[in-house]
């Protein structure tokens, strides 16, 4: 067939309900469309509630979440920010705008994540050369939470705070404890891709009063307190709207249905793609962690089959089913040419080798067994 003749399965799409549609009534109703409002209000709290948080900041982005954090934690213009290579762009891009340096280290094999071991190599090396590392930037790839005790003792033990990229993460767990909830500062992620959406959005959210109270005023364009408007510094319009916030409230009250449902889609690729040769599924979870499983990924290996990554996702195509390559490390973007890099090897393996399957909480059984056989067919 031709692929026409299938409806489009996209990567993640999202996934609205009746929820979304009644803050969102509620908020028109009472002329509530300023970016104040009771459904942000509403919407930090429930951020709270679910992660432990004591303080959050609900943004137009997670690069805005990002950026802030940066300037919370005391990044400017010289510093070395330590960041992993294998994630979006969007984890490094607020460094730059500081005027600071990305110092980029490669992955470990078991979660795909920051690797302990260069993580050492690269703040030893960097202060050798005079830098001590200013932030320590943690993602949790795909939702899969990194090897959080062995990278807070390494950034405890050289006096380095941690700003926690839990973009991809939200209702992940280590050790029992929410994802989001381990940095200095931390931030989610709400773009239409995520496994809970407000359309654009993002949070930063933080145990220190001083660092939030911060944050909130730098996100309102940091206006002075007075009658008229004042500035003594640069701010950013970063807050999110209280619409927008109202469609997160919605979204907050399944996420666990959401997280139980990616959960299921992975399990369920894992059972039916099983014994095909060249073909692996994304790393299994740490002991006693949970990965909220955003997407579903795969690796090839050119030992056991002849098709690449990129014949897989265009067969894929040919049956209106979008896949996407696995982030390409940012130490090999044209962008970061020039950045310092320990390592590498790994993760620009993982690129080489990787896919993202559709892993959409609203697919069925019949959407999941199209994107199997076609996987099939090829392999």
């Amino acid at each position: 067939m031709r692929s026409q003749d299938y409806d489009r399965l996209y990567l993640s799409p999202p996934h609205l309900g009746r929820h979304e549609i009644n803050y969102l009534h509620k908020a028109l109703e009472d002329n509530w469309v300023a970016p104040t409002g009771p459904n942000l209000d509403g919407f930090e709290r429930d951020i709270c509630e679910f992660t432990g948080a004591g303080h959050c900041i609900a943004l137009t982005s997670g690069t805005a979440a990002i950026h802030l954090g940066l300037i919370l934690l005391g990044v400017g213009p010289g510093d070395v920010v330590l960041c992993p290579s294998f994630t979006f762009v969007a984890t490094a891009n607020p460094i730059t705008y500081l005027g600071a340096t990305p110092v980029f280290v490669d992955s470990e094999a078991d979660t795909w994540n920051l690797c302990p071991e260069r993580l050492r190599e690269a703040i030893e090396d960097q202060l050798r050369q005079g830098r001590q590392p200013k932030a320590l930037l943690v993602v949790h790839l795909y939702g899969m939470p990194a090897k959080l005790r062995e990278i807070l003792a390494i950034a405890a033990e050289y006096n380095i705070p941690v700003l926690e990229d839990a973009a991809e993460a939200l209702g992940s767990r280590y050790a029992g404890q929410p994802l989001g909830s381990f940095g200095a500062v931390s931030v989610f992620s709400f773009n239409g891709n995520k496994i809970l959406t407000t359309s654009g959005g993002g949070a930063l959210v933080t145990n220190n009063s001083d660092l939030a109270r911060r944050a909130r005023y730098l996100a309102s364009q940091a206006k002075d307190a007075a009658p008229h408007y004042q500035h003594s510094e640069t701010g950013y319009n970063y807050r999110l709207s209280n619409l927008l916030a109202g469609i997160g409230r919605g979204q907050m009250e399944l996420i666990e249905d959401r997280v139980k449902r990616r959960r299921e889609i992975y399990a369920w690729y894992r059972e039916h793609l099983a014994g095909i040769p060249g073909l692996q599924l994304a790393p299994t979870e740490p002991t006693g962690s949970r990965s909220n499983r955003w997407l579903t990924t795969l690796l090839l290996d050119p030992a056991e089959t002849t098709v690449t990554p990129e014949q897989l996702r265009l067969h894929l195509e040919t049956r209106n089913i979008e896949s996407r390559p696995l982030w390409k490390p940012l130490h090999l973007q044209p962008l970061f040419a020039t950045a310092p890099m320990y390592g590498g090897n790994l993760c620009a393996d993982l690129f080489a080798r990787g896919l993202c399957l559709p892993s959409g909480t609203a697919m069925t059984e019949m959407d999941l067994r199209r994107v199997t056989d076609a996987v099939k067919e090829i392999l």
